[in-house]
């Protein structure tokens, strides 16, 4: 046997001892197939054809592949899969999966696995005591039941047009329709071929997608967090506007520099904004009146409340694998995590989206969600329906679930829509969101992130920004700050709302902007 399995695995190209650990976990005395290898080249079939009688108790056959055409960005939205795993084995097998079973890994794939898969045929033998096959006539074989047919909700003019607009910077789109929480695009980049998993060299292909250090197997709309800097203003705005503990009305005069203790931090612009009301610090995205505000009024308790009340430190339960939290710090969390007192620059940091708090975009999508549909938040989903594989027939469909609902007055609601919407008309975005397609209302965010200076850059906004909910998408962009920062995130916002209300693709947006400069841009790789 060992003799055998060194021959063949020298033409299949694997390690003997794997083949050997996979035989043996199915047991020696076993007569039923263990497979060894998959997407063995024809012609190494051939090879071992021509020479079988070396090979006693080997054997080969075909078996259906999944063949994803070229979906670009969507592959961590659909996702891949590959063998079942002992550790899988042992908790779906009274769900009728065995060893040679092939099962979604990640995204659509594994979490719809159930529907997709369908049901495994049968063919009945008589067999002796060892397992082997001593009769073949006068038995009836049960067939196979097709899977189900999944019609997801992205919208594919708009994945292409979000996909072109963020290009090749690592970072994520995502657009929602907030009346319904479905997606209708979803992008991180960088991206992966899935059909990678399914070529005789994958292992040597899968090691070296492993080893980049972009990460793409990483789904950076969901499984990324990072502090959402100063769109986190929204948050504080919302807090402000709810909990009355200052004037909006009232101006705090930023000179260009904050002091709390012994510490002093700078504005963004460093010779200051002068006397802002609330409004036009959202607008301005100025930093002192957010340190004034939270570290004065609001203090950490109630801020963290409100983090959460728009659904930060929760999961949103999108219907793809391994979606994380993120965090949102307060006294407890640092007190058990770090062994050390909260203090007024923890406040600080929070107050303008810095500090240990982080968020992912599809949190940010929430976020904006819930401002478009004053206090209703509905689960996120890629899932539209569920058909008859032969009919066509639709058997299921998916419809809104609500996630969350929110006590905030609709007066809250109504004028922070109004002073996001001066965040476009006079505020950091006004010189970026030039589409005349629509009027949309957001708020920028750039995040230092380390000791080096490094930037990532935000954008969460929806639009048309008077619009009833069902007529709005929510749009939020995201640029990692690994990126040659370029504040990016707004401009790709601008393209994507440009295509998706003037109904053009990304070269005509392009176009329509008078951005064609950008039509190859650089490579950050």
């Amino acid at each position: 046997r060992d003799d055998v399995i060194s021959r063949i695995c020298e033409l299949i190209n694997i390690d003997p001892e794997t083949a050997r650990e996979k035989v043996a976990s199915a047991g020696w005395s076993s007569y039923q197939p263990v497979e060894i290898r998959s997407g063995v080249p024809f012609i190494i079939i051939t090879r071992i054809s021509e020479r079988i009688e070396q090979f006693p108790g080997i054997t080969w056959n075909s078996k259906p592949l999944r063949n994803y055409l070229d979906i670009g960005s969507m592959s961590h939205i659909i996702g891949y899969v590959g063998d079942i795993s002992a550790e899988e084995l042992q908790v779906l097998y009274n769900k009728g999966y065995d060893r040679n079973a092939t099962i979604g890994k990640s995204g659509i794939e594994k979490e719809y696995d159930m529907l997709l898969r369908g049901t495994n045929g049968l063919r009945y033998r008589t067999v002796d005591v060892q397992g082997r096959s001593v009769e073949t006539e006068g038995v009836s074989d049960v067939p196979p039941v097709n899977g189900q047919n999944l019609v997801l909700t992205i919208d594919k003019d708009i994945q292409e047009l979000a996909e072109e607009a963020l290009g090749p910077r690592m970072g994520a789109v995502v657009v929602l329709k907030p009346s319904t929480g479905e997606i209708l695009a979803e992008v991180s980049y960088p991206w992966y071929d899935p059909n990678v998993f399914y070529t005789f060299d994958s292992a040597t292909r899968l090691g070296e997608l492993s080893l980049d250090r972009r990460n793409p197997f990483l789904n950076r709309a969901i499984q990324s967090a990072a502090a959402p800097a100063s769109t986190f203003k929204v948050i504080m705005t919302a807090a402000l506007l709810e909990e009355e503990l200052f004037d909006p009305s009232q101006k705090v005069t930023c000179t260009g520099s904050f002091t709390l203790g012994n510490r002093t931090s700078s504005c963004h612009k460093k010779t200051g904004h002068g006397p802002l009301d609330l409004a036009g610090a959202l607008a301005e995205s100025c930093n002192v009146y957010f340190w004034t505000i939270g570290t004065q009024y609001l203090k950490i308790d109630v801020i963290s409340k409100y983090a959460r009340i728009f659904g930060f430190d929760q999961k949103t339960g999108i219907d793809l694998p391994n979606e994380i939290r993120g965090l949102v710090p307060d006294p407890d969390w640092k007190q058990n995590t770090l062994n050390t007192p909260w203090v007024g620059g923890d406040t600080m940091n929070v107050s303008i989206g810095q500090g240990d708090l982080l968020v992912t975009p599809i949190q940010m999508a929430n976020m904006a969600a819930m401002i478009v549909n004053e206090g209703v938040v509905y689960k996120p989903h890629f899932i539209k329906e569920v058909r008859d594989p032969v009919s066509g027939m639709v058997s299921e469909t998916v419809e809104p679930e609500i996630l969350r609902t929110s006590e905030i007055s609709t007066k809250t609601f109504k004028t922070l829509k109004q002073n996001m919407r001066g965040v476009i008309t006079q505020g950091t975005a006004n010189v970026i969101i030039t589409t005349k397609a629509v009027d949309i209302a957001a708020k920028t965010g750039t995040g230092e992130v380390g000791k080096e200076s490094n930037f990532s850059s935000w954008f969460v906004s929806f639009g048309p920004w008077d619009a009833p909910p069902e007529d709005q998408v929510v749009v939020v962009t995201k640029v990692d700050s690994s990126n040659n920062w370029e504040w990016w995130a707004p401009k790709a916002a601008n393209i994507i709302y440009q295509g998706i209300f003037a109904d053009e693709d990304y070269d005509q947006s392009l176009r329509s902007l008078n951005w064609m400069w950008m039509k190859n841009p650089p490579d950050w790789e």
